[in-house]
């Protein structure tokens, strides 16, 4: 990376939002933001659910950018929406099962948010979306699946991770890959190109 570039802070402790920065060669450090998601998410219930996942982006990359004088910061948030209704991660395995027996037969909605933020400025912002359609699974296999997939259960919205066994629930998908797993890859790399903190 030049010498002039900016520190780059990922205001995230997801695995795969890492993964993905990582595999693309991107140089970063990780500073999770601490704010009360749950509390903003409910003040922003009448907003629509793509708007509310780049709000939440925003306020993360906001919090951690304050302490981060001078870097740029990356914040991300994902909300599933199926029917109108804007669904939460599962808090356990019984959790995950109510959420995917809902999920079962129809389509939803994954609205990826991500920010970019400067000395406690939001310097950018975007929201993707995409359309999951899941099959109509066995309870046999739902059984199996959310005795077997515990970390996919309560880490991700939809109690699934496309890049694991979670593929099986589905029988189409429409979207960007990247928007799925949480982060919108390419208008990112394009932005952070554009403000000189990656080589273009």
């Amino acid at each position: 990376m030049f010498e002039t570039a900016p520190k780059v802070i990922l205001a995230s402790g997801s695995a795969i939002r890492r993964q993905l920065l990582t595999n693309a060669g991107i140089r970063f450090h990780v500073d999770p933001a601490d704010i009360d998601e749950r509390g903003l998410a409910a003040s922003l219930a009448g907003v629509p659910p793509p708007e509310r996942a780049k709000a939440l982006a925003e306020a993360k990359a906001a919090d951690i950018s304050i302490r981060n004088r001078d870097a740029i910061v990356i914040g991300a948030d994902q909300m599933l929406e199926l029917d109108g209704d804007v669904l939460l991660k599962a808090n356990g395995a019984a959790a995950a099962r109510t959420i995917l027996l809902r999920l079962r037969g129809l389509p939803h909605h994954l609205h990826s948010g991500v920010a970019l933020a400067r000395n406690g400025e939001v310097i950018w912002s975007a929201v993707l979306s995409a359309t999951l359609q899941v099959r109509r699974f066995s309870d046999q296999w739902l059984d199996d699946y959310t005795e077997n997939a515990t970390g996919a259960l309560t880490s991700s919205v939809g109690a699934y991770e496309l890049e694991g066994r979670g593929v099986q629930l589905f029988e189409r998908i429409e979207g960007d890959y990247f928007t799925i797993l949480g982060l919108p890859l390419l208008p990112l790399l394009a932005e952070l190109r554009r403000l000189g903190a990656i080589e273009g």
